[in-house]
């Protein structure tokens, strides 16, 4: 890879750069709620970055739902990994290929973003960044905002690379139940979910036993930016990364987990295992444990 290919975080100065060049990167909006579904693509569709595309959380960067729902035992959780088919074909169409830089964006503080970037570093696309301080930040800094739709340019399948998965590993249900006793593990939910005094989203409150707790918007700044590579280090250092051993990130569903490998790698640390179905597939099973407080 070379100095000008980005892999982790954007400034909005160097995207400003990159769009001015001869070889402009490919845009994409992800912007989401989720107790609103519809709501970050009507956003998109008021205002969104010149060029972008939308990638919608339901939609694009995640597969189907099972349809047996939490009670079956092939549910893996609210939002399970796309098939890599499909991936394949999406990031196809948007124009992504090999070398390609691509840059992610959403609204609520980067974690569909990182959703975005994890699923294609997944797919072995190393050329992809999240902009630091998202759409604010853009703003903030005088980036203009557009209405009109942008077409897909269409293409090929982003091409099915060898090892594509040996920097961006996962971990399922069953080999994480098999290993919690000797497992790092970090849930990226807020600290009322992770002591189960509230949960809007899953039928159970908690966590999974022995699950440390790091917040991912404790990874940004007041101004919705990152915090520098040291500080980040520093925190996930403390939560036993930095070792031999690999970290399990989990949240809800797998997705604001993203935030948190993000952070990681951006800090220079490896050994970052997402573990896709998280609490909502974790506690769907009534046999696994389940800790609170």
């Amino acid at each position: 890879m070379t100095a000008s290919v980005h892999t982790t975080l954007i400034s909005v100065s160097e995207l400003q750069a990159l769009l001015q060049s001869s070889a402009p990167p490919i845009l994409i909006d992800c912007s989401f709620d989720l107790a609103d579904p519809a709501k970050g693509e009507k956003k998109y569709q008021q205002g969104h970055l010149p060029g972008a595309f939308y990638a919608h959380l339901d939609r694009d960067l995640s597969g189907p739902l099972h349809p047996g729902g939490p009670r079956s035992p092939f549910f893996t959780g609210r939002h399970p990994l796309p098939d890599r088919e499909a991936l394949r074909a999406w990031a196809g169409r948007l124009g992504i290929a090999p070398g390609r830089q691509v840059v992610t964006f959403d609204a609520e503080g980067s974690p569909f973003a990182a959703r975005a970037w994890w699923l294609l570093r997944w797919l072995g696309h190393e050329a992809v960044a999240v902009l630091d301080g998202g759409m604010a930040a853009w703003q903030s800094a005088g980036g203009a905002l557009v209405t009109e739709a942008v077409p897909l340019p269409g293409g090929p399948p982003y091409p099915a690379l060898a090892q594509r998965e040996a920097g961006m590993p996962t971990i399922d249900a069953a080999r994480l139940a098999a290993t919690l006793s000797s497992t790092r593990l970090i849930d990226a939910r807020a600290a009322e979910r992770y002591r189960g005094d509230v949960e809007p989203l899953d039928p159970v409150g908690g966590h999974i036993p022995g699950a440390a707790q790091r917040f991912f918007k404790d990874n940004l700044r007041a101004d919705g930016c990152f915090k520098s590579p040291q500080e980040l280090r520093e925190a996930f250092l403390a939560l036993g990364a930095g070792g031999e051993q690999p970290v399990v990130h989990q949240c809800g569903s797998g997705v604001t987990a993203c935030h948190n490998v993000l952070a990681m790698t951006h800090a220079g640390l490896p050994g970052a295992v997402l573990y896709p179905g998280s609490w909502s597939e974790w506690c769907a099973d009534p046999a696994r444990p389940v800790a609170r407080g």
